[in-house]
């Protein structure tokens, strides 16, 4: 994810039934139950288990919905419209709990990355890169990464669980608190909306957690809460084929692909997931993506390596590979980080590749890097501090300097 580039996420690698651990929604504290993350049928499911009558049932989970997720309240004592034994009830079984904000850096272009602790003191991402007219919010979907995509810094970091339908919908509320975007009673709405847009850049691929990631984007497209519309979400793939179409049927938000080579031998190296669902499978599937159309197109995002896949003939067959798919193709410059292996391609090689790729019919732009002082590439900031904590021996031995 990135302020700038998909060091991002996709960087994912393992069969989809893959074994890996989602902690249960009960947390230490009292054995109480978070509701952040709950779908609609879900709270309801809950309440009527604490005692609620099924009757009213549908009044409290609208009641409790907008509570949480339009005005951002995290005390149950301050939901007024509900009876005070209610609340009482609701406070002693449940709670509304929120990823732990452990570090948040501002770069001087106003990008803000947040390093946010979750259950079992775990840490990941997410950033907020404003821009004109938009605030694009870049999400984790898991802790670490299954996929080793040689460029992608998430990419050197293991895969230690999904993260819950509460952690990925907690980092969009954790971006509200600290932008301070939740409407206030009595307060005229503002018309524009800081966090614009989610994108699903961040840790992990999130197709490898389906069900937490569909859970939550129903929650932040819910009308009723923090209502982004299924056009604002962006979900990046690395091309985990087999759900791909399920997204646009159970999800509905838009599509970007983590593509960045245009042969198989390239793409291997650099994404994979490849020598798994190669260039022609993942292509023949979005031809038959159930929502491909004109005013729905997929993306396609390049990071531009210099000398690797960012000649005129890469760009060539890049638009001839994808002939026939509405879509845009993001070009995007390497985001470097200490010991990667690559560097990122001249401003001139990539304006001529956009050229070529423009001239084709679709559109090429090429991201403004972002967040470069705050090392806004996805998984830059965890690295660091985990190399913080360490000491000069464990790193040493680590780097194969002691025997």
């Amino acid at each position: 994810m990135t302020a700038d580039t998909p060091q991002t996420a996709h960087q994912h690698s393992a069969p989809i039934t893959q074994d890996v651990v989602t902690i249960p929604r009960k947390l230490p504290e009292g054995g109480r139950v978070n509701l952040v993350g709950l779908t609609r049928d879900q709270l309801r499911d809950t309440l009527i288990a604490a005692g609620t009558p099924e009757k009213q049932a549908k009044m409290r989970v609208g009641q409790v919905w907008q509570w949480i997720y339009h005005w951002g309240v995290r005390d149950f004592a301050l939901m007024t419209n509900l009876a005070k034994d209610y609340r009482a009830m609701l406070a002693e079984r449940f709670t509304i709990e929120l990823p732990e904000v452990v570090t948040r850096q501002i770069s001087d272009d106003g990008t803000r990355k947040y390093l946010l602790r979750i259950a079992g003191g775990h840490e990941v991402e997410a950033v907020y890169i404003p821009e004109e007219g938009r605030g694009t919010l870049c999400i984790s979907s898991q802790v670490g990464c299954t996929l080793t995509c040689s460029f992608c810094h998430t990419g050197t970091q293991k895969l230690v669980r999904n993260l819950t339908a509460a952690e990925i919908v907690g980092q969009v509320m954790v971006a509200r608190d600290d932008l301070e975007e939740w409407p206030q009673q009595g307060v005229p709405k503002e018309e524009t909306r800081l966090i614009s847009n989610v994108v699903l850049m961040g840790m992990g691929e999130p197709l490898y957690n389906f069900e937490a990631v569909r859970d939550a984007m129903k929650v932040v497209m819910d009308g009723e809460g923090i209502s982004l519309s299924r056009r604002r979400i962006t979900l990046s793939t690395s091309g985990v084929v087999p759900e791909i179409a399920r997204a646009a049927e159970e999800i509905g938000c838009l599509l970007a692909v983590s593509f960045h080579a245009t042969t198989d031998e390239v793409r291997d190296k650099l994404v994979p997931i490849n020598k798994r669902w190669n260039i022609e499978t993942l292509l023949n599937t979005l031809r038959e993506y159930p929502r491909l159309s004109n005013s729905e197109r997929i993306t396609f995002e390049y990071v531009m390596l210099k000398d690797v896949n960012d000649s005129d003939a890469d760009a060539r067959r890049l638009v001839k590979l994808i002939s026939g798919i509405p879509a845009k193709i993001n070009l995007i410059p390497f985001n470097e980080w200490p010991g990667a292996p690559y560097r990122r391609s001249d401003w001139e090689r990539i304006e001529a590749f956009a050229d070529i790729v423009h001239k084709a019919g679709y559109a090429s732009p090429i991201r403004t890097p972002r967040g470069e002082d705050i090392m806004a590439a996805c998984g830059q900031l965890k690295s660091a501090t985990e190399r913080a904590r360490k000491s000069r021996a464990q790193i040493a031995a680590e780097a194969g300097l002691q025997g």
